[in-house]
């Protein structure tokens, strides 16, 4: 059965009763039409929301019977959290948010997507993630209800057929709607002279033809742009995130993608997120290809990708090497999204490398406050454990933990503490003989 077209986000957004359970993909894949035509009812009773990683400051969430559950934190969950809304935090990493959706079968499911093609199909665009499966199925399913919009500004990207295809058509789906929405405009991060000493430690660490994975921020900008002005070439890119610094490094001329273990000759990434510029790059570029994040950050098909360097960052790392990277002070900040994943993939073949990055301290109302402890304490939530922990990054330089004892670790990460917390890490340290 084609899908029902409609002629405006308000008239797809009637379809919710005002009790009613809705989920939609992480970040890109959010309907942006859709959900701020949801905040202009205000007859809901119970709206319960799945998601991750908002775009906007949607205002059905400000509504106090609606209530959100978000699988990672972005700014928008931030403000509005602070603001009073119901946001609400479900600890996962990024795989098993497929599993956890399954679990919850939302009546409603809400996609971005490309507009259909002459054969019907409308390519998920800017996210695979862990919520195609869910879609197929609620498609599938005549109790459930699979919501589509679509928009010209959202690229048209590509899978690997036949196994990964990266599309719906109009037959699964039950609404569809055109809006004129664009992708969120996520600008290149500002940097300083400490992010640059910070990139400057970990470009070091990557070899030509290294298989590159990547996260968002300024340190990670940073480093491709310095890849792309630096001899040498030949990278492959296998990355959960793909950003305006990766096409970058595509533009230069230095992504090859022969030397990898598994999908030779595309860059690998299960969403990706940018400037205009970079959706404009993507739209119908088969050099990039979207697969689900169960394939995408599987530590055995990490593994298989020849020299692979995971660049990530981290809020706080313990003298033990423990790492919070989505706490501030034990406060929701972001996500686990896939930290562990590619630091467990990193850590199975001896050419791999991952490299977490951090400022060796910040400032909190005026006083200098170390991100290395001497021990994780009641405030730091940890999302990585020890032992996938390869090597930490500050300005000072860089703490090679694997295969070191406790107390050899422990001196490694003091020495890259800033300096007025020399001395007192290296008397923990000392404790952890």
């Amino acid at each position: 059965m084609a899908a029902l077209r409609v002629q405006s986000a308000s008239e797809a957004a009637a379809f919710l009763t005002p009790t009613d359970d809705l989920a939609v993909g992480l970040g890109p894949a959010h309907p942006n039409a859709f959900l701020h035509a949801l905040g202009e009812r205000t007859d809901w009773v119970d709206l319960q929301v799945s998601g991750a990683l908002l775009t906007d400051l949607y205002a059905v969430f400000m509504q106090p019977s609606v209530h959100f559950r978000s699988g990672f934190f972005g700014p928008a969950e931030r403000m509005l959290r602070d603001a009073g809304a119901d946001i609400q935090y479900v600890p996962a990493d990024f795989r098993r948010f497929g599993p956890i959706l399954e679990s919850l079968k939302p009546r409603v499911l809400a996609t971005a997507a490309s507009a259909p093609d002459a054969d019907g199909y409308c390519s998920f665009s800017l996210h695979a993630g862990a919520t195609i499966d869910a879609f197929h199925q609620a498609g599938a399913d005549p109790d459930r209800l699979l919501i589509v919009e679509h928009s010209p500004l959202y690229p048209r990207t590509f899978g690997i057929m036949p196994d990964y295809p990266h599309r719906l058509h109009l037959d699964e789906i039950d609404v569809i709607f055109e809006s004129q929405a664009a992708p969120v405009d996520l600008a290149e991060p500002p940097s300083d002279e400490i992010d640059l000493a910070i990139a400057t430690h970990a470009g070091r660490y990557i070899q030509d033809g290294a298989t590159l994975q990547t996260g968002i921020g300024a340190i990670p900008s940073l480093i491709a742009s310095q890849l792309c002005d630096a001899p040498g070439g030949g990278y492959g890119v296998h990355s959960e995130m793909f950003t305006t610094g990766l096409m970058r490094l595509h533009q230069a001329g230095k992504v090859s993608n022969l030397n990898k273990g598994e999908f030779e000759g595309f860059s690998v990434t299960t969403f990706a997120a940018g400037t205009p510029e970079l959706y404009t790059w993507l739209d119908g570029n088969e050099d990039v290809r979207f697969l689900p994040v169960a394939i995408v950050n599987s530590t055995d098909v990490i593994s298989n990708n020849a020299n692979f360097i995971s660049i990530n960052g981290a809020t706080a790392v313990d003298l033990l090497g423990q790492v919070a990277a989505d706490t501030i002070n034990g406060r929701q900040y972001s996500g686990t999204g896939g930290h562990e994943d590619f630091l467990a993939g990193a850590g199975l073949q001896n050419d791999d490398r991952s490299l977490l990055c951090l400022r060796s301290s910040t400032m909190i109302d005026g006083v200098r406050t170390s991100r290395i402890l001497s021990t994780a304490g009641p405030h730091m939530t940890v999302t990585t454990p020890r032992h996938q922990v390869d090597t930490i990054i500050t300005e000072f330089g860089a703490a090679e933990l694997k295969g070191r004892t406790v107390h050899e670790r422990a001196v490694a990460l003091a020495e890259i503490a800033h300096p007025d917390f020399h001395e007192e890490l290296l008397e923990a340290a000392a404790q952890l003989r």
